[in-house]
């Protein structure tokens, strides 16, 4: 099986192909020419191979970005009639993480000075977006002593715990681009029985907040 993987949500724009277990073609531009370029950058991995399935960040992440993956995603998958999976921004940054059974932080990058983290330690699973002095806030009754940090905003945080008291090592990915670990994953999920169910996890609270009524 031959799958399409498409990301946007991480700052850069990524397009992967799975070809039958093996990583195959990949392209990565800068975010900001996800629009522009996107498209052509994925015909150019494709290159006239039958894609029998698509795999796409839906975030959390950057907006704009994970907005525009999920576009083309759900275009192409109509288009070439096959199915869509959408895959977690999480799921792709731990995707071939060995922690060694220690708790994993997973921090993702919003808007400036916002970030949405998935903190899994054993079997629970918790998650929080916001500013980051606000999300360990939240956190903080379920923080662990020590953890293994990945992700883009990684690096964004180390003072944050820190100032806790928590002892953090910093995991680089395992699989890069992006778009290469949503393929991977994405030949072992259900896909979604519709392309309309795939929907965006943008993590965050809007920034207004409508007054209720």
């Amino acid at each position: 099986m031959i799958v399409l993987g498409i990301d946007a949500g991480l700052g850069t724009f990524s397009a992967a192909l799975f070809e039958n277990g093996h990583a195959g073609a990949s392209r990565e531009l800068p975010g900001k020419s996800a629009l522009e370029d996107g498209m052509r950058a994925i015909s150019d991995i494709v290159a006239g191979r039958r894609i029998e399935r698509i795999g796409v960040g839906i975030g959390p992440g950057s907006f704009t970005g994970v907005r525009i993956a999920i576009s083309y995603a759900k275009a192409l998958a109509l288009g070439w009639n096959v199915p869509l999976c959408g895959i977690s921004t999480f799921d792709a940054l731990e995707c071939g993480l060995d922690t060694g059974g220690r708790p994993l932080l997973t921090v993702v990058r919003g808007r400036e000075g916002v970030i949405s983290v998935r903190l899994r330690a054993g079997d629970s699973e918790r998650r929080a977006s916001g500013y980051i002095r606000d999300v360990f806030e939240t956190l903080q009754p379920e923080l662990p002593p020590a953890a293994v940090l990945t992700g883009n905003g990684a690096e964004d945080v180390r003072a944050a715990l820190g100032e806790r008291a928590i002892e953090v090592t910093i995991l680089p990915r395992a699989i890069e681009p992006a778009a290469l670990a949503i393929a991977m994953l994405a030949a072992q999920r259900e896909p979604a029985k519709s392309v309309h169910e795939v929907r965006a996890d943008y993590g965050e609270l809007p920034a207004v907040s409508l007054p209720k009524k």
